[in-house]
């Protein structure tokens, strides 16, 4: 088996904000594990909030080549057990990794990597698309430019209830709000009652990562469901957010991948949790591995390739919101 790294600037459409952060350009890694006539593809972008760049994931990756390479038959569980005592400080790079592994074994198994979980995607949640921070004239044009039955706000401004004000006049789409850490407990708790009036579904992250206590508070008193981000990184956070959270959004690139991505879905759910898995604007190499996991998710936000002026790949496709499937096996996607 041959590991290969390339990187690409993917560049948006429009400046994305966040409450923390704005950016025209997204910088990614694509991982390529090729085994004779079979190559599977993984992906994972930099993130200045994780300290994650292009640089540190490639040399991270670098660093462990030669066990990468003499590995023969292993199951994707096993590979990322293998793999996890070299590269848990790095779980953005373990997560290309580990995609790309799960690829090319559904690959060599000529199967879909969905088929080969046994998972049903007959009843799967459509994706919301989200809109960044920016004035309203502009969040509103983007909503129009998008016609869309979910769409995801990201919030954290002094101004929060007016965007959804002014954006509620021009859809009846359904809204979730991100406030991406931005809110204290109180503001929380006061905005959740207007939310719910104007059709917010539920708020994700609103206090900062180690508000346990506040999140603990929102858990019982807030009207409207609170769904975990940045407080829910990796598989052990999934019992912290019991009690203080009401759903949990996986993101692949901080849990180190599909692997332990389903596995916290999986224990998420037996606790009672909703379930969501969220995406870092990445191209649809990284949005088809997520596909996959559709069948254990509540809701999804997986929009990362739509808000790019140039995508770097194909794979799944989305139809306002509704995904369809590759043909390809494995994850589903090839670059162009």
């Amino acid at each position: 088996m041959k590991l290969h790294l390339q990187d690409f600037d993917l560049e948006l459409r429009h400046t994305f904000t966040i409450s923390r952060e704005s950016h025209d350009i997204q910088p990614t890694l694509i991982v390529k594990l090729v085994d004779g006539d079979y190559t599977g593809l993984g992906e994972s972008t930099s993130n200045p909030f994780y300290n994650k760049s292009i640089a540190v994931m490639k040399n991270d990756l670098e660093s462990v080549r030669e066990i990468i390479e003499n590995t023969n038959e292993d199951t994707p569980t096993d590979f990322w057990d293998k793999m996890y005592p070299f590269l848990k400080h790095d779980m953005f790079a373990l997560c290309a990794l580990d995609m790309a592994y799960n690829d090319l074994y559904a690959k060599k198994q000529h199967k879909k990597l969905y088929e080969l979980w046994k998972l049903d995607v007959s009843n799967i949640p459509i994706t919301n698309f989200t809109i960044g921070i920016d004035s309203i004239e502009n969040m509103v044009n983007k909503m129009k430019e998008m016609p869309w039955p979910i769409y995801k706000i990201k919030l954290g401004t002094k101004n929060d209830i007016e965007i959804i004000k002014e954006l509620r006049k021009n859809t009846d789409a359904i809204f979730r709000v991100d406030a991406n850490c931005g809110w204290t407990v109180e503001e929380t708790l006061h905005n959740a009652v207007i939310l719910k009036e104007l059709g917010v579904q539920f708020i994700e992250q609103p206090l900062p990562i180690e508000d346990w206590e506040g999140a603990a508070r929102l858990f019982k008193e807030s009207v409207l469901p609170i769904i975990a981000d940045e407080s829910c990184q990796i598989e052990e956070d999934i019992e912290k957010c019991y009690n203080h959270f009401h759903g949990v959004n996986v993101k692949l690139v901080k849990c180190g991948g599909l692997t332990s991505g389903k596995r916290m879905l999986e224990k998420a759910k037996k606790l009672g949790l909703k379930t969501m898995v969220g995406c870092m604007t990445e191209s649809s190499v990284g949005i088809s591995a997520i596909s996959h996991l559709l069948p254990l998710l509540d809701y999804v936000d997986m929009d990362g390739a739509l808000l790019l002026k140039h995508d770097i790949a194909q794979g799944v496709s989305i139809d306002y919101g509704r995904i369809s499937y590759a043909e390809k096996n494995g994850i589903g996607a090839s670059l162009l």
